[in-house]
């Protein structure tokens, strides 16, 4: 039988000072900036536990709030444990799908609609009332952008825009042509009477919105409000909870500025980093105390944060016994990064780490196949985390399928070049096509597969289309299922939350980590807490590794976040801005070194992100901290008030009238009516000598 806590003083024993300031502080609503390894799960389950058996709180009137069924599972059971039985621990979409179902009936006179659990059809409907032939990849990609549109708060109407200026692609769709589908599976779904999971926050919203009788009376029902991982929410999911709260201060939020890594997807650390901005009574705490790493990994993690300029985060402390240092290993090829992967993962194992224990961490599921290779051929199992094993994938099972029929038509071919036709027929090509999404993952399938190939001719492990053919289909039939016991394949994204004794970051080097599509200042800063994500899931060892060549590529250099690696390095340097895109001759020059510009984001500048700017930095930083406060008021992310280039171009040209400053590429006329005076007078002030 669990042991169950009930002494008040009981629930505060173990937990360090700062924890505890996080169970004791009432009466304020309370921010906790809680860094990785720090015990975030542990204060705030120990805050309500505490608060209920002080009366502080009401069992029943405490909602606690996170993003997976998991984490709330976890909040669930540890309340149980401390003896604070009745407390809501759910989900966003959860919590707000219990309230919608109940109290539509009543203000609506009719049932909310049922939650469609099939979207993918929905959205090619709506292409296909657009007249649009796109494949399945492109669907799901389309999806994603419904989704961060609903977020983010963009309307159809406005998604071209807006989606442009914060850096999205769909391959091969133009932006006004995405936001024509965004507005036309609204119209599908209307007609089929369903709302879709997305819609769960919208509806419930607009329901307390526009019932105050029935948003007050949730808010006598939950008078408590506790918001786990809150680095993550999105505009729709903080206007929520500001309707949860209503007027009160009875709230608590915990989260990590440096683990935002799904912005992508609407999320946005400024509600975080912004707390006492919006409550200037708040006490912030900030939990710095790493119980789960090294002080060697925890050097380091210290390091990434300070390069990657993560704003708002803490330094850490670690608690734990001294380990070995990270290790960095270089490689000339991808194929031997893996077999040192593997060797340093046998090293770990004799040493007595389990296999479970560790874990191969990537940037992209493409990455993969060379790890599972070496993984099966060196006899040591292993579990795919965040997406199917290699030859699991549909496309790639496509692929095989195809070659097996090609080689009985011609067994005798070259093994090389008749996968590159029969790629080619299932939509691959020379050039990988933009963005980020599942098209641009089904291509990087494709590539990996025609690279295995090349390997294999070039290793003479099979000589013809028929030997290939075979090899290909034997190797996905020894894929043996996950097995428990074995090392972790995961993806950095679906690494978040997760934590092995021994972990490897592989493949960092420019162009994977940070991935080459990462153009914007703020891209690359998400792509370095991606790493600061990775280097904080290995409690005693951690291994580096990146490659100097990749299949059918020049050779390529270590990645920025590595500048400096050492045990003993001084103090970082900040990061260095974006390396910029090839130009093309329609391209415009820099103003600064006349090289040509590529990206939409420089030619707004008028030069590259890393040539010397012309703005003051004073007069930028103020011009940020006026965005924020403005995106804050409006509960949009700040990219929908200006853009970072935008904001750049205009600290550079310091326009000083209306006229000047609709001139700036990213202003227009809507946004100086908006904005213009605010901007002008900024200006003006910024200008004035001895400012």
């Amino acid at each position: 039988m669990s042991c169950v806590l009930t002494d008040s003083d009981s629930l505060l024993a173990g937990l360090d000072p700062q924890q505890a300031e996080v169970a004791t502080s009432f009466g304020v609503p309370v921010g906790v900036i809680a860094g990785a390894g720090t015990g975030k799960t542990r204060a705030i389950t120990h805050r309500i536990a505490y608060g209920v058996h002080t009366g502080a709180y009401q069992a029943r009137a405490v909602l606690a709030v996170t993003f997976t069924t998991r984490a709330a599972g976890e909040l669930r059971t540890r309340l149980r444990a401390l003896g604070a039985q009745g407390v809501a621990a759910r989900t966003f979409h959860s919590a707000a799908l219990r309230q919608a179902q109940y109290f539509w009936p009543r203000a609506y006179r009719t049932q909310l609609p049922p939650v469609s659990e099939a979207r993918l059809p929905l959205v090619a409907e709506a292409a296909r009332r657009l007249r649009l032939n796109v494949e399945p990849p492109v669907v799901r990609d389309l999806l994603t952008e419904i989704s961060w549109a609903k977020v983010s708060n963009v309307s159809a109407g406005d998604y071209a825009e807006l989606a442009t200026a914060a850096g999205r692609e769909v391959a091969g769709l133009e932006a006004d042509w995405v936001g024509r589908v965004v507005g036309r599976y609204e119209q599908v779904k209307a007609d089929r009477g369903v709302i879709d999971f997305d819609d769960i926050l919208l509806c419930t919203t607009a329901l307390l919105s526009d019932h105050p009788g029935i948003a007050e009376e949730i808010r006598s029902t939950y008078q408590h409000l506790v918001v786990d991982e809150y680095q993550d929410v999105s505009p729709v999911q903080q206007t929520l909870l500001e309707l949860w709260r209503g007027g009160s201060d009875d709230l608590c939020v915990v989260g990590d500025p440096a683990q935002t890594i799904h912005s992508f997807a609407g999320a946005s650390p400024d509600y975080l980093t912004g707390f006492t901005t919006r409550f200037p009574q708040a006490r912030l705490i900030r939990l710095v105390r790493d119980y789960r790493s090294s002080p060697q990994i925890v050097e380091l993690a210290n390091t990434v944060s300070v390069r990657a300029r993560i704003a708002g985060t803490v330094k850490l402390e670690s608690q734990c016994e001294p380990g070995p240092p990270p290790r960095l290993v270089e490689t000339q090829t991808e194929a031997d990064e893996a077999q040192a992967v593997v060797a340093w993962l046998r090293e770990r194992h004799a040493a007595g780490v389990p296999w479970r224990q560790m874990a191969v961490l990537y940037r992209v599921h493409a990455q993969s196949p060379l790890f599972e290779t070496a993984l099966t051929e060196a006899g040591i199992g292993f579990s795919i985390r965040g997406g199917d094993g290699f030859f699991e994938r549909p496309e790639v099972r496509q692929a095989i399928g195809a070659l097996g029929k090609a080689a009985q038509r011609d067994p005798s071919a070259d093994a090389v070049g008749s996968c590159r036709e029969v790629l080619e027929r299932l939509g691959w090509t020379a050039t990988a096509p933009a963005g980020q999404g599942r098209v641009r993952e089904r291509w990087e399938s494709l590539a990996a597969l025609l690279g295995l190939a090349e390997d294999l001719v070039s290793g003479r492990v099979v000589a013809d289309l028929a030997a290939l053919a075979a090899e290909l289909q034997q190797r996905a039939t020894a894929e043996h299922a996950p097995v428990g016991e074995g090392v972790a394949l995961s993806t950095l994204h679906a690494a978040k939350g997760l934590e092995w004794e021994a972990v490897a970051v592989v493949g960092v080097q420019e162009g994977t980590l940070p991935l080459s599509l990462a153009a914007t200042a703020e891209q690359v800063a998400e792509e370095g807490r991606l790493f600061y994500v990775g280097v904080t899931r290995a409690r005693r060892y951690l291994l580096l590794t990146w490659s100097r060549s990749r299949r059918g590529g020049g050779p390529r250099q270590a990645s920025r976040f590595l500048d400096g690696f050492s045990t003993a390095a001084p103090a970082p340097e900040p990061l260095p801005v974006p390396r910029t895109r090839r130009g093309t001759a329609q391209t415009a020059s820099c103003r600064v070194c006349d090289r040509p510009l590529s990206s939409g984001a420089e030619r707004k500048l008028g030069r590259h992100l890393d040539c010397t700017p012309a703005y003051d930095e004073q007069v930028l930083t103020r011009l940020t901290q006026w965005r924020a406060q403005r995106a804050a008021e409006r509960s949009v992310p700040v990219f929908v008030v200006f853009t970072d280039a935008t904001l750049m171009a205009i600290a550079e040209a310091m326009p000083a009238d209306d006229a000047a400053l609709r001139q700036i590429p990213g202003v227009g006329p809507a946004k100086t009516g908006l904005y213009g005076s605010q901007v002008l007078e900024l200006i003006a002030q910024a200008a004035k000598p001895g400012r």
